[in-house]
C-alpha cells in the first residue's frame, strides 16, 4: 500500500492474539465505537474499524480468521472486506490459524475500498464478471434480531432497479449446507435441532471451524504460551487454554470438511452468483456485558462468519444505516478467486443503496 501511495498514519488496538471478536483490550484500553459509544466496536481489529469509522483515516487493514474484519465493519457501520483465503499475501504477518488466516481491508466507501483492493489483490484493469443472480438467504436472515426486511428490501429494491427481479433467488442455505456437506454429521449436535434461534448445520460448521482454529493456534503458539506464560485478559486467556487441550481427534474430518464445502457454494454460485446473508444477527453489544450474554451473542455470530471462513470464499459487509440507533449491516459473499468481481459489484450498486 506504501509503494501504491498510501500514507501509513500509526498502528491500532486490537484483541490480544486476534483471539476474539470483541475488541476488548485489557492493557490498551477499548478503542470507542465511533457510532455508539456504549457499545463493544467489535474485533479484533478494533482500533482499524474505528480508525476509519472515525474519520481518522481513509482506510486501515486488519486481518480476519474468524471474523475479526467483518464484524468491526457490522459494528462500526463502514465497509469490511475479507478476500478469499490466499489470494492476499499475509507473508510477515505472525499466524493465528492458517487455514482460516486472511488480511482484509476497511473503508467508509466502495470506491476507496476497491482501490485498496486493486493493489492488494493486483487485480488488472476492470474486466467485471457478468452478473447472474443475487440469492438471498432466507434463514440466515430469519436468525437476525433485526427485522428481516429492514436488511433485505433496501438490497432487493437496488437489483430489481439495476438487473430487474428475475435476478433475485431465495434460498436455505442451512438445508442446502446440510444436504451437500457430508462431513458435518460428525459435528452435529441433536440437541440442536428443534431449536428456533439457531441453524443448526451452521452450527455444526461453526463447531468444526473452532476446533481446527485452536489446534492450528496451539501448533502456533502453544509452546510460546506455556514458556513466557503472557498476562491475557480473563476470557482472551480461557480460549487460549481451551487450545492448548485441543487434541487431533476430528482434525482430518475439519480438513475434509473445508473441501466440501467449497465445492458445495461453488456449485450454488458458480462464476457469477452472490449470496446475501447478514454480517451478524445482532446490532453490537453493550460494553461489558457479562460472559454467558457475550457467549450467546458470539455463537450465533460464528454460525454466520463460519460460511466464509471454512469455505474460503470472498466477503464484504455493507453497512446499511441504522436501526434502533444502532448500526446494521447486510454481507454479499462470492465465489473463491472472484473478489474483483464482488468489489465491482459493491461500487455498481451503492448510488442505487443510497437512494433507498
Amino acid at each position: 500500500m506504501l509503494k501504491a501511495g498510501a500514507t501509513c498514519v500509526g498502528k491500532t488496538v486490537m484483541d490480544e492474539m486476534a483471539y476474539s471478536i470483541n475488541g476488548e483490550n485489557i492493557h490498551y484500553g477499548t478503542p470507542t465505537n465511533p457510532c455508539a459509544a456504549d457499545r463493544i466496536p467489535g474485533g479484533s481489529s478494533s482500533g482499524s474499524a474505528v480508525a476509519v469509522g472515525a474519520k481518522l483515516v481513509d482506510f486501515s487493514l486488519g486481518t480476519d480468521t474468524g471474523g475479526s474484519v467483518r464484524v468491526p465493519a457490522s459494528h462500526c457501520g463502514i465497509f469490511g472486506f475479507r478476500p478469499s483465503h490466499g489470494i492476499v499475501s499475509i507473508s510477515g504477518v505472525i499466524p493465528m490459524a492458517q487455514s482460516f488466516d486472511t488480511v482484509g481491508w476497511f473503508a467508509r466507501d466502495p470506491v476507496i475500498l476497491k482501490r485498496v483492493g486493486k493493489v492488494l489483490l493486483k487485480l488488472q484493469d476492470d474486466n467485471p464478471v457478468r452478473f447472474n443472480r443475487l440469492i438471498i438467504a432466507e434463514d440466515c436472515f430469519k436468525l437476525s434480531s433485526i427485522p428481516s426486511e429492514r436488511l433485505t428490501e433496501v438490497l432487493i429494491s437496488s437489483i430489481e432497479k439495476l438487473h430487474g427481479s428475475q435476478k433475485i433467488d431465495y434460498a436455505s442455505l442451512g438445508k442446502y449446507v446440510e444436504d451437500n456437506v457430508p462431513s458435518l454429521k460428525y459435528f452435529s449436535n441433536n440437541g440442536t435441532q428443534n431449536q428456533e434461534d439457531i441453524i443448526p448445520s451452521l452450527v455444526a460448521l461453526s463447531s468444526a471451524r473452532h476446533l481446527l482454529q485452536r489446534y492450528e493456534f496451539k501448533n502456533n503458539h502453544g509452546e510460546w504460551v506455556l514458556s513466557v506464560k503472557p498476562d491475557l485478559g480473563p476470557e482472551i486467556a480461557e480460549r487460549v487454554w481451551k487450545a492448548l487441550h485441543t487434541t487431533d481427534e476430528k482434525i482430518d474430518i475439519c480438513y475434509s470438511l473445508k473441501i466440501e464445502l467449497r465445492a458445495a457454494l461453488n456449485a450454488l454460485l458458480g462464476d457469477s452468483s452472490i449470496l446475501a446473508m447478514p454480517t451478524v444477527p445482532d446490532p453490537p453489544p453493550k460494553l461489558q456485558v457479562e460472559p454467558t450474554t457475550r457467549d450467546t451473542l458470539n455463537a450465533r455470530a460464528f454460525s454466520l462468519l463460519s460460511v466464509v471462513g471454512v469455505s474460503g470464499f470472498c466477503q464484504v459487509s455493507i453497512p446499511l444505516g441504522t436501526h434502533d440507533g444502532l448500526p446494521i449491516a447486510v454481507s454479499l459473499l462470492a465465489n473463491h478467486g472472484l473478489d474483483g468481481f464482488l468489489l465491482n459489484f459493491v461500487e455498481s450498486i451503492d448510488t442505487t443503496l443510497k437512494r433507498q
